[in-house]
C-alpha cells in the first residue's frame, strides 16, 4: 500500500465524519434548548482540551501530516473558531487542502526523514513511514475519539457507523 493511499483516504474519511458529527450536536443543541457554545467547550476530563480544541487538532493532523509528507510546508490555521459553522468551515477547509495535495510526493516520502514541531522548543524526526503511522495517523484517530466521546458522554445521539463515517465497504 502507498503512503498516498494509506493517508489520504483515511484524512477525508475522518474529516467527513468529523463533520457529520458536529451536524449531529448542532442537531441535538437545537432540540434540547441548548448553547451550541456549551458543547463546543465540553471536556471529558479538567485536564483534557476542549470539544472545539479536539475538531482543531484532528483538521492540525490531517493538514500538518499530509504537508510534511508531501515535502511542503502546510498552512496555518488561526485557532480562533468559536461557533459549530466555524469549526464546520475549518473542516472543509482541511479536507478541500489534503484532496490537493500531491499523491506522488507523499507516496515518496517513506524513507525521507520528516521534521516536525513538539512542542514550542523541540523537533522531532523520523522517518516519513514511521511518521505516518506512529505519530500522524494515532493523533488523528485520538482526536476524532475523543471528539466523538466528548459528544456521546454529553447525550448526542451517536453510534460506532457515526464514528466510523462513510468507509469504503461492500456488504452481502
Amino acid at each position: 500500500m502507498s503512503m498516498s493511499k494509506a493517508s489520504l483516504p483515511v484524512f477525508e474519511i475522518g474529516l467527513n465524519a468529523l463533520s457529520a458529527l458536529l451536524e449531529k450536536a448542532d442537531a441535538y443543541a437545537e432540540a434540547k434548548k441548548i448553547d451550541p457554545a456549551v458543547l463546543l467547550n465540553e471536556r471529558l476530563f479538567p485536564n483534557m482540551f476542549t470539544f472545539a480544541r479536539q475538531v482543531q487538532i484532528v483538521c492540525d493532523q490531517a493538514k500538518n501530516g499530509g504537508a510534511r509528507l508531501a515535502g511542503v510546508e502546510p498552512p496555518r490555521h488561526e485557532d480562533s473558531e468559536k461557533t459549530i459553522g466555524e469549526l464546520k468551515a475549518r473542516i472543509a477547509r482541511t479536507l478541500a487542502y489534503v484532496k490537493a495535495l500531491d499523491a506522488k510526493s507523499i507516496d515518496g516520502s517513506a524513507d525521507r526523514d520528516i521534521t516536525f514541531p513538539l512542542g514550542p522548543d523541540h523537533k522531532g524526526h523520523m522517518r516519513g513511514a514511521d511518521y505516518l503511522n506512529h505519530f500522524v495517523l494515532p493523533n488523528f484517530y485520538f482526536h476524532l475519539a475523543t471528539a466523538y466521546g466528548i459528544l456521546r458522554h454529553n447525550g448526542v445521539d451517536l453510534g460506532k457507523r457515526d464514528f466510523l463515517g462513510a468507509i469504503p465497504m461492500t456488504m452481502t
